[in-house]
C-alpha cells in the first residue's frame, strides 16, 4: 500500500500547481514533497508527473490515481471535520478574508458581533482588494461579491447586490444617455479597482472593459465623483440607493443590470462543516441582508 504521507504530497502539489505551495500548505519543506511524492511513484512503479523547470503535468496514470485520491483525502478531511463539528461551540482560530470597503462597513461589525455570542473563538480578519487564494493561504471562509467563477470551493449565496451604472443630472446636461453597453466608449467612465464593468448581455454575463480619466480604489471617492458630475460610476446598491431615490443620481442601461451578481461566503471544501465555519457563515446569512438593506434604505450600517 502506498504511503499515506505521498499520496496528501501528490494530491496537494495537484491541487495547487506546484511542489513550493504544496510544501507550505503541508508546512514542509520542497525536498520533503518532492521526495514523498518520489517514494509513492517508485512503490507504485508508475510516473504520475512530468516535471519541467516552470510547470507539472499529468500522466495519464497520474490523472486516474489523483482523481481517487482526492476524493479520499477529501473524505478523510471531511471525516475529521465531522468529529470536531459535535462539539457544537464554535473554537479555535477562523480565518476570515474580505475586500476592504465592505468588510469594514459590513463584515467587520458582524464579526464581532460573533465574537460576543462566541468569546472561546479567535478571529483573524484579513481586509485586502487583492483575490486571495482560499486554499494556498489557508482561508476558512472568504467573502466575495459578484459573480462567482467556476472553481473546486464550495460557495453560499449570503445576500443580494445589484450594481447600478450611475451619474448625476448634471453629467446628463453635456451628454445623452447611453442605451447599450458599446455606448460606454462615447462617455467619461470613472474607474474603481476593476476597469471591467459587469452586465448581462442576451442571457450571458459579460465583462465590459471601459476607460477614462478618473481612477481610484475606493468606493467612496468613486460616489463622490459621480454626486459631482465627473462622470459614469459602476457602484453597488448600498452605495447609490438612498441618492437614487433623492434624485441626485440617475441609474442607466438597466436592461444589462448583472442578475448574478451577489455576496457569497466560499470556504474548502473540507472545511465547511466545522462548528466554528458552519455557525458564522449561518450567522452572516441570517444578519448581512439586514445591513445591507439599512444602507440601501439611507440608513446608518
Amino acid at each position: 500500500m502506498a504511503h499515506w504521507d505521498g499520496i496528501e504530497a501528490f494530491v496537494e502539489v495537484v491541487r495547487l500547481g506546484t511542489f513550493a505551495a504544496a510544501a507550505r500548505r503541508l508546512n514542509v519543506s520542497n525536498s520533503h514533497v518532492s521526495r514523498q511524492v518520489a517514494l509513492l511513484e517508485q512503490e507504485l512503479g508508475l510516473p504520475l508527473l512530468y516535471r519541467t523547470t516552470r510547470q507539472i503535468h499529468l500522466t495519464d496514470a497520474g490523472e486516474r490515481y489523483y482523481a481517487r485520491c482526492r476524493e479520499l483525502l477529501d473524505g478523510f478531511r471531511e471525516a475529521e471535520f465531522d468529529l470536531q463539528s459535535l462539539q457544537e461551540r464554535p473554537h479555535g482560530v477562523l480565518k476570515l478574508g474580505c475586500a476592504t470597503t465592505f468588510g469594514e462597513r459590513f463584515i467587520a461589525p458582524l464579526v464581532n458581533d460573533f465574537l460576543r455570542l462566541h468569546p472561546q473563538l479567535e478571529m483573524r480578519l484579513y481586509l485586502t482588494n487583492r483575490q486571495v487564494d482560499v486554499i494556498d493561504e489557508g482561508y476558512d471562509v472568504v467573502v466575495r461579491m459578484g459573480t462567482l467563477q467556476d472553481s473546486s470551493l464550495v460557495a453560499r449565496r449570503l445576500c443580494e447586490r445589484r450594481e447600478f451604472v450611475v451619474a448625476s443630472p448634471s453629467y446628463f446636461q453635456g451628454v445623452s444617455q447611453p442605451h447599450s453597453v458599446a455606448e460606454l466608449s462615447q462617455h467619461r467612465c470613472l474607474i474603481g479597482t476593476r476597469d471591467q464593468w459587469r452586465f448581462d448581455i442576451d442571457g450571458l454575463h459579460r465583462e465590459v472593459r471601459v476607460s477614462g480619466p478618473w481612477h481610484a480604489n475606493s468606493g467612496l471617492a468613486l460616489l463622490d465623483a459621480a454626486l459631482k458630475g465627473l462622470g459614469l460610476a459602476q457602484l453597488p446598491d448600498y452605495y447609490v440607493m438612498p441618492y437614487l431615490a433623492r434624485g441626485e443620481l440617475v441609474d442607466v442601461l438597466t436592461a444589462f443590470q448583472c442578475r448574478d451578481a451577489g455576496v457569497w461566503a466560499v470556504m474548502p471544501h473540507h472545511r465547511q462543516h466545522a462548528a466554528k465555519v458552519r455557525q458564522f457563515v449561518d450567522y452572516l446569512v441570517d444578519n448581512l441582508p439586514g445591513l445591507l438593506e439599512q444602507a440601501c434604505d439611507g440608513n446608518p450600517a
